[in-house]
């Protein structure tokens, strides 16, 4: 058994981004929970973490002339990256044991501290050819592949941390509800100690609760996995069916409702967010606790520079950014043109669009789903064509993945191609593949504007937008998620829309895009190109008032002292 000190808190994600090499994550969930690590790290925050080694990753995107993506499998040598311990764990999956084993993947932080990240892993000689797949693809395939998927990941996660001597977790943080199954693990493990019977008492389960925290992240339907009662007894059994009606489960094994259930702390990961998921699950306290981004991660590297040279507690200290707003604008603008310059030369390589240095560039990089409106900004044309030739010019870069199930977001990226075609002598339109951590961190600091047009109150948080604050790249973004926290007017960057909640009704898109478009023509557009001090006066406002608070030191910090609640706990 391997020396370990029983961390405080053992951390569940179904994904988490530790590396662009390792595709083990497919977007702002991961990168959060990647994040989230980092800064425990830093923090000297005793903390372990569990997550699926998905061996063939969320999928490699190929894009053709017109848009229209194909998937295939990521080839990646795991062993390149982690190292594969010698203990194992199983759990029972419609009757068959499955082995787990896990590689073991190490965090350091800025002081040396380590958090190690166990990814779980099916593809052992003992285990059937289905089972062994299990951790192969991340979101992939159909219903019963996510729950066994899941029992893995809660189920196998929690046995893994036992057997390698993990006994003193005092919390166990289950990152939305993808990991709600280890509930029913630690339920098992107290009617064992207690010599219980099956049946999970009201006092039990609130013993099980004071080890609990839950994140959730989306308001929207299809992140809140459920699943029937007849696929739940086929792959938990009909003794675990029973711990889950103990638990409050009913016809449908919903994973958001159990880890509701099962969790002394709930938080969204935006005021609004929590508001927003309090309304969903009215039965529940849910509390905020806004999302963050690691800064010394996603920072480019000309800014690493400027805030060595300015802020040189900034690494260990993210609240030394509120100081940036000393940091003469001729060095701000001076880190900015390098940085712009890289993603320029990015885009010009990989889509030979034509981009220039000198014109205002947009960006807009996610995943692609429809509620995110990417094709927004070309609602009309004939205004967007004016406004370049009254205003300035401008040209846009998009980036981002659709879920291969995702027919509407599949045609999201081929409209953007299509608008991309249409406006070839007018406007650059560059989409580049395959978006990952490294183009990320390239893309949300050299571009100049960071757009985002979701449809509220749909957007959780909005993570991308950080990142670009980070670099100084102000946002022209929707009122929902962090913007309504981080928005001042002028000052940070600008706002589409009101704080009014939008309704899926036939004009509502037609109004958001009236004011985007208003926005460009009165005030983005001219400021970047006639009163270019203001415009990075904003730039520094964005590094001073959203960098220090938007940031993953601040969010960890609060969830040692909301969630975790673990008081004077020593640190390793």
């Amino acid at each position: 058994m391997p020396h370990c000190v029983s961390p405080l808190v053992a951390y569940f994600s179904m994904e988490i981004g530790l590396e662009s090499g390792m595709p083990t994550y497919s977007g702002g969930l991961g990168v959060l929970a990647g994040d989230t690590i980092r800064s425990a790290a830093d923090l000297d925050v005793p903390m372990v973490a569990v997550s699926l080694i998905h061996q063939r990753g969320y999928f490699f995107q190929r894009l053709d002339a017109q848009g229209d993506q194909s998937e295939e499998p990521v080839a990646w040598p795991v062993n390149d990256f982690a190292e594969l311990i010698d203990e194992r764990a199983t759990v029972d999956i419609e009757g068959r044991t499955v082995h787990v084993r896990a590689w073991r993947y190490r965090v350091t932080g800025e002081s040396g501290h380590v958090v190690p990240v166990y990814l779980l892993d099916t593809d052992v000689s003992e285990n059937q050819p289905w089972d062994r797949t299990l951790t192969d693809v991340l979101y992939g395939g159909d219903d019963h592949y996510r729950l066994c998927q899941e029992m893995v990941l809660g189920v196998g996660g929690f046995r893994l941390l036992r057997v390698l001597g993990y006994t003193d977790i005092r919390r166990f943080h289950m990152n939305e509800g993808h990991a709600a199954l280890l509930v029913l693990a630690l339920g098992e493990e107290k009617l064992a100690e207690q010599n219980q019977s099956d049946s999970i008492s009201n006092e039990l389960i609130e013993t099980i609760r004071e080890q609990c925290v839950f994140t959730t992240h989306t308001p929207v339907p299809a992140g809140h996995d459920k699943f029937s009662e007849t696929l739940a007894r086929q792959v938990l059994g009909d003794r675990w069916w029973g711990l889950l009606k103990a638990c409050g489960v009913e016809e449908t094994l919903n994973l958001t409702q159990l880890a509701l259930r099962g969790s002394r702390y709930v938080n969204g990961v935006a005021m609004k967010h929590g508001e927003v998921s309090h309304s969903m699950f009215p039965g529940y306290p849910i509390h905020s606790i806004t999302n963050g981004v690691h800064a010394v991660t996603w920072t480019a590297p000309s800014f690493q520079k400027l805030f060595d040279t300015h802020l040189p507690d900034w690494r260990r200290d993210q609240l030394s950014f509120r100081y940036a707003v000393g940091i003469p604008t001729s060095d701000i603008w001076a880190a900015h043109v390098e940085a712009k310059r890289t993603l320029v030369e990015h885009v010009n390589r990989e889509s030979n669009a034509g981009f220039d240095r000198d014109v205002l560039t947009i960006g807009f990089a996610r995943r692609f789903a429809a509620y995110k409106r990417a094709g927004l900004i070309f609602q009309d044309l004939d205004r967007l064509k004016r406004i370049i030739r009254e205003a300035g010019p401008i040209q846009i870069v998009f980036a981002g993945k659709a879920h291969p199930r995702d027919r509407e977001g599949k045609d999201l990226i081929a409209h953007i191609h299509e608008m991309r075609d249409a406006l070839r002598d007018i406007i650059n339109v560059a989409y580049l593949a395959n978006y990952d951590m490294e183009v990320a961190k390239m893309f949300c600091a050299g571009a100049d504007v960071w757009l985002n047009t979701p449809l509220p109150p749909l957007e959780a948080s909005g993570t991308s937008g950080m990142k670009a604050a980070m670099n100084g790249v102000p946002s022209l973004s929707v009122l929902d998620g962090r913007w309504i926290e981080g928005h001042l007017e002028d000052v940070t960057g600008w706002s589409i829309g009101d704080r009014v909640e939008a309704r899926p009704e036939p004009e509502t898109d037609a109004r958001y895009a009236a004011d985007l478009y208003r926005k460009l023509e009165e005030k983005v557009v001219p400021c970047f190109y006639k009163d270019r001090e203001h415009f990075v006066e904003i730039m520094r406002h964005a590094i001073a008032l959203n960098g220090a608070f938007f940031n993953t030191q601040r969010m960890v910090a609060q969830y040692l002292h909301n969630a975790y609640r673990l008081g004077q706990a020593r640190m390793p």
